[in-house]
């Protein structure tokens, strides 16, 4: 049987047999930037403009969309925690989380002390991305966790593994130690709204750094922590072979998927095809003619249904909020989930006109499809409706680089003035990878 650890370790270390190809390289900046997108438009929430404030040690990391400088462990918290605050951040289908946010904030704080160029930062990332959506599709998290948290902290310290360049044995020891650091999270933080969950990503950077740290001060884990933790902690399987499919031929990074709505992705299927609906039917601006609203998807969207979210955390997690919010403003973006916009009695009268119910049909299309249908009913009987296979932004139908480069500039925009947002964006997509000073863009 294949083991993935030893799998890992090679695919980190042997840089002649894992050669990632140029279009991985250039995707993977998009991705980057995504990614440095959500966590400079989450530093202008209270929440985190609150621990930025809070008596920080000094170091030399960068603590993004700021001019404060802490440790790398603070920093890669914070940073961590930012990039998850909006609900923006890109995730991969197939190991149902957010790989990105989890892998990047650990690099960046270490970079501040290497000497690394570009590409070695890209491969990284790219790497780190791999190792964690890897044990993602190969575990089956039990049900009641949230997968924020969990192999996310492996895949931050395998791409510290790669950008430190350790060896072999140093490798392997320091993904057993991460492993045996995984958070233990909740499910129902993100669907009560307990915005604790936003730190999780936080947590799995800082505890990707601490194994360094414990590695470096001589600790070591078990055997092989992979297995164990994800094949019977906090799994009830793992499945190796599925952990080591194709591996170093096909790079996760390239089935990523980008968001463009400001709340879980679960409910994106269903506003894709309110969307559609929007577009073509001008009398859904009329609210008092709708009688009711009835969404069909997959089970993981099904459990989504608040229809009294108590904040915007839990607004992100409702499906009938996201499809009231979106009718009412005309908008799935960052402002439809305010706190201004829980408290719209005209957003909470439409939330309960919404119905959320599972399709086993649509159920069995995961991971591959997230299929939604939303039919809308008027009070003369009247009713539309659309279905859609998969959503928008998925690695089947992705957005655009137009399109992804306006979000960026609409997130950064809450920090950043237009001129450094436009200059970072095209350092990202266009700098040399060779360049040494890529850590400057993000000052």
């Amino acid at each position: 049987m294949l083991s993935a650890l030893n799998s890992f370790v090679a695919l980190i270390c042997d840089r002649d047999k894992y050669t990632i190809p140029s279009e991985t390289l250039s995707h993977s900046r998009l991705v980057l930037a995504d990614t440095i997108a959500t966590i400079i438009g989450g530093m202008a929430e209270p929440e985190i403009k609150n621990l930025v404030k809070s008596d920080l040690p000094s170091g030399s990391a960068h603590i993004l969309g700021t001019n404060l400088k802490s440790d790398y462990l603070n920093a890669a918290f914070i940073n961590g925690t930012a990039g998850t605050f909006l609900e923006m951040d890109e995730g991969n289908q197939f190991a149902r989380g957010h790989p990105a946010i989890h892998v990047l904030p650990a690099i960046l704080s270490i970079s501040s002390k290497k000497n690394n160029n570009y590409k070695e930062f890209l491969e990284a990332f790219i790497i780190g991305y791999d190792v964690a959506a890897r044990i993602g599709l190969a575990c089956n998290l039990n049900l009641n966790m949230h997968p924020h948290g969990t192999w996310g902290g492996v895949g931050a310290a395998a791409a510290v593994a790669r950008l430190l360049k350790l060896d072999g044995n140093d490798t392997k020891e320091l993904l057993n130690i991460a492993s045996s650091l995984t958070l233990a999270t909740s499910r129902k933080t993100m669907l009560e709204g307990g915005t604790v969950r936003n730190t999780y990503a936080g947590i799995s950077n800082q505890m990707a750094l601490m194994s360094l740290k414990l590695l470096t001060a001589g600790f070591c884990g078990e055997t092989d922590g992979i297995k164990s933790v994800f094949g019977s902690v906090v799994s009830n399987d793992f499945n190796e072979n599925k952990a080591c499919e194709n591996i170093g031929a096909r790079f996760e990074i390239n089935r990523n998927y980008f968001k463009l709505y400001s709340c879980c992705r679960y409910n994106h299927a269903a506003l894709d095809c309110l969307w559609y609906l929007i577009e073509r039917h001008p009398e859904l601006s009329n609210f008092q003619r709708i009688d009711t609203i009835t969404v069909e998807s997959y089970s993981l969207a099904a459990e989504l249904k608040d229809k009294n979210p108590k904040n915007t955390l839990a607004a992100k997690f409702s499906v009938p909020f996201a499809i009231a919010t979106t009718l009412v403003n005309r908008s799935s973006g960052v402002n439809a989930f305010s706190n201004k916009a829980i408290t719209n009695k005209e957003i909470i009268s439409l939330c309960q006109k919404v119905t959320v119910t599972e399709n086993p049909e649509h159920t069995d299309k995961l991971p591959d499809f997230r299929p939604a249908k939303v039919e809308v009913i008027f009070s003369d009987g009247k009713s539309i409706n659309h279905s859609v296979k998969t959503n928008r932004g998925d690695w089947q139908d992705p957005y655009t680089k137009e399109q992804i480069k306006e979000k960026f500039s609409s997130l950064t925009s809450r920090v950043w003035s237009k001129n450094k947002s436009d200059l970072t964006f095209r350092n990202i997509m266009d700098a040399d990878i060779n360049d040494l000073g890529y850590l400057t863009w993000f000052n």
